[in-house]
């Protein structure tokens, strides 16, 4: 049966990380990143524990790492730190690309999210019509456009890496793992199954299936 002492709300979990491990997780200042594989030791810390589950701290570590302060912090820290604070290992540079990244796409999405979107009013709408009954042949060609470069992307990412071997698929193996188009450096975790835990090189903790990991 279950405690009723549980934490329920990601919130609550990230909470309990910020009382249980001060030195290591910052709600605001101070935020550093965090030493590869740190769930591992997360997980033999809190094993037995009544209020959280490893589950929810994997949840609580995703949220954790890829908030826009964290992603500053990778690219800003030479080193990561432990549960105590002290120093781990360096911040390599691709890692650092990584987070760049990652900070850029977010927050492009979320400027897209805000803009506002101007209203169309019955004159708009006729003059689109009027423009494109003319020109049907024209408004088939734009997929065509976009489609062209993620064809080509995808195409030169199949010729440089091969599928990671079922008997490779083994915790604190180093892989590559397919996230949308890109291929991200990342340590398996946990296997569970057909799921396969990964910790990307920023920190972040995904859940993926073992066809999605390639050799490194």
């Amino acid at each position: 049966m279950e405690t009723t002492n549980k934490l329920k709300d990601i919130n609550e979990v990230l909470e309990f990380l910020y009382s249980e491990f001060p030195q290591c997780f910052k709600q605001k200042d101070g935020i550093k990143p965090l030493k590869v594989g740190i769930f591992k030791d997360i997980a033999e810390k809190i094993e037995g524990s009544e209020k959280v589950s490893k589950t929810q701290v994997r949840q609580a570590l995703r949220k954790y790492t890829s908030s826009w302060r964290y992603l500053e912090a990778v690219t800003k820290n030479e080193f990561r730190v432990d549960l105590e604070g002290g120093q781990a290992e360096k911040v390599e540079q691709e890692h650092v690309e990584h987070a760049q990244k990652a900070l850029e796409e977010s927050r492009a999405k979320m400027a897209k999210r805000k803009k506002p979107q101007r209203p169309r009013n019955d004159g708009d709408t006729k003059s689109y019509k009027s423009k494109g009954q003319g020109q049907p042949r024209h408004a088939n060609k734009k997929p065509r456009v976009n489609k062209k470069p993620e064809q080509q992307q995808q195409r030169r990412s199949s010729g440089k890496v091969e599928p990671l071997p079922a008997n490779e698929v083994k915790v604190n193996n180093k892989v590559k793992v397919k996230l949308g188009q890109a291929l991200v450096n990342a340590t398996i975790t946990e296997v569970n199954k057909d799921e396969v835990h990964v910790e990307l090189v920023t920190g972040m903790q995904v859940k993926t299936k073992a066809e999605s990991l390639f050799i490194l």
